[in-house]
């Protein structure tokens, strides 16, 4: 079954890729999304909220002291779409 066959769910306002989050939605990771920010596509973002207008990506190779990455929060005009 290919990726064209599957019925795509509707990318939500605010989604995060970290599936500790409330706001993962593992059934969108299914499929290939993108965002576009500012009319560029970007490839690096954990966190995304369209109405809010903010993309979080992580802050170079920076780790918390849990491991994690540091995240940075970036505004601008934010789009979701399947590829």
């Amino acid at each position: 079954m290919t990726d064209a066959a599957k019925p795509q769910p509707p990318l939500p306002d605010h989604l995060s890729v970290d599936p500790r989050s409330p706001h993962h939605v593992a059934a969108i990771f299914e499929h290939d999304i993108g965002i576009l920010f500012n009319g560029k596509e970007r490839s690096d973002v954990e966190e995304y909220c369209i109405s809010e207008g903010w993309i979080k990506v992580p802050a170079g190779r920076a780790l918390d002291r849990k491991g994690h990455p540091l995240m940075i929060k970036l505004k601008g005009k934010v789009e979701a779409f399947y590829r």
